[in-house]
């Protein structure tokens, strides 16, 4: 990472107070970049409030869905690096609210396009879209050539906003790049329905883990800090090479794994291997066999992640039982 291209550097987030956001600030601000901060709800437990890095950074309280107050901000402050990553992000919440869920992550999208194609001093845009994107899919890993076909409500909006931000580079020549990784998990995730968060919360209060699935469905897991050092990894090859505009990239651990088999690692990391998961068998709607190929990230951006599986899920338990205190 170049810490002089951040020093001084204002970048514009949305979506800081959220899982990847509140990591994404943190590593931004430890390379001396100049923060400004879109916040539509305040979230007191968030990992950007908890940690005191709000009080760092300049917050702009708005939502995606309104272009006016984009474009106000990124003028007002002449942000010169944009990463968007607010979004509806749980799946079941797509699926009973659709319409909410494609509000905000397909015209969010749109609308932080539109104000970044209206100002000037924007350079580089990083969206963040997700490996929901391509839908289901028979050949695996995905690879960067997989078509984009998602078809439930949270896989569409991704789709949608992933095609719209190529759409803004080719057409319009603005500078933006896309991210599509795997599950993220990590410190500071709020969202208990999520596997990671949900079991780690029932170890540490001593009840069996809750697995909605049949427990065989596979993901690709991808530690936060991971995620935050490639979107600002992708930003700086972005400004070093201009010809990467419109191009997505995936990251990932490239590693495939159960939810069960997920679920039985946190137990064993706890030492609580008695208290076995509980399958509801339940998820409807989601897609059974996903991972990725990160191939073109290594190999065009030198990437490569810097925790396995094991220490994302330690650097995570550490981060839960310190939430939970004394209550664990």
């Amino acid at each position: 990472m170049n810490k002089d291209f951040w020093r001084g550097r204002r970048v514009f987030v949305t979506g800081a107070t959220g899982l990847v956001g509140g990591w994404l600030v943190k590593a931004l601000l430890a390379q001396q970049a100049d923060v400004v901060a879109l916040v539509r709800d305040w979230v007191p437990n968030s990992e950007l409030v908890r940690s005191g890095d709000l009080e760092r950074v300049t917050v702009v309280r708005g939502d995606v869905r309104d272009m006016g107050c984009l474009e106000t901000a990124l003028g007002e402050y002449e942000a010169e690096t944009v990463i968007h990553l607010a979004a509806q992000t749980i799946v079941g919440i797509a699926n009973a609210n659709p319409l909410s869920t494609w509000q905000t992550n397909v015209a969010g999208t749109y609308n932080l396009l539109e104000a970044c194609r209206r100002s000037p001093r924007v350079k580089q845009v990083v969206v963040a879209s997700s490996d929901k994107a391509y839908g289901d899919q028979e050949k695996l890993p995905y690879d960067e050539s997989t078509p984009l076909q998602g078809r439930n409500p949270y896989d569409c909006s991704k789709s949608c906003a992933d095609l719209i931000s190529a759409s803004y580079a080719k057409v319009y020549g603005l500078p933006v790049v896309v991210t599509r990784c795997g599950n993220f998990y990590g410190g500071g995730d709020l969202n208990w329905n999520r596997i990671v968060p949900g079991t780690m919360r029932s170890i540490l209060q001593g009840e069996s883990p809750i697995i909605r699935s049949d427990g065989s469905f596979i993901r690709d897991y991808f530690y936060v800090e991971d995620g935050a050092a490639a979107y600002m990894a992708l930003a700086e090859a972005l400004a070093q090479r201009p010809e990467l505009a419109g191009e997505a990239f995936n990251f990932s651990n490239e590693a495939q794994v159960t939810v069960l088999q997920l679920t039985e690692r946190m137990l064993k990391l706890a030492g609580r291997l008695d208290l076995a998961p509980t399958v509801l068998g339940q998820a409807n709607h989601e897609i059974r066999h996903q991972y990725l190929s990160a191939e073109k990230a290594h190999r065009v951006l030198g990437w490569s992640p810097r925790f396995t599986l094991d220490q994302g899920l330690a650097c995570t338990w550490d981060w839960y039982r310190a939430y939970f205190g004394g209550r664990a």
